[in-house]
């Protein structure tokens, strides 16, 4: 039988744990990914230990979150708004603004 090479495996730590360089979209966010947004890791270093996610990890859970939202509305929404209508009764509430 044959031995298998781990170098011929195809798994390279370094391009699976390592995203590609941060790009800021605001002064919170910043982006790795297209369309992966998130709160910028050092704003929340003080309170939560950062963990390292595999880049394709990272990936499966944006792509799944359309039906993770899907599942927790037929679960637990007695009705599903939108952001516009939040803002607008906000705007109703406090025509001031």
């Amino acid at each position: 039988m044959a031995r298998l090479d781990p170098r011929e495996l195809g798994y390279r730590y370094v391009e699976q744990s390592s995203p590609p360089p941060a790009e800021r979209v605001s002064e919170v966010a910043v982006t790795t990914h297209p369309h992966l947004y998130e709160v910028d890791p050092r704003l929340m270093e003080r309170w939560v230990l950062q963990q390292t996610f595999p880049n394709w990890d990272s990936l499966r859970i944006m792509n799944a979150r359309h039906d993770h939202l899907d599942w927790m509305h037929r679960h637990f929404a007695e009705r599903v708004i939108t952001g516009s209508e939040l803002l607008a009764e906000v705007d109703d509430d406090h025509p001031d603004r």
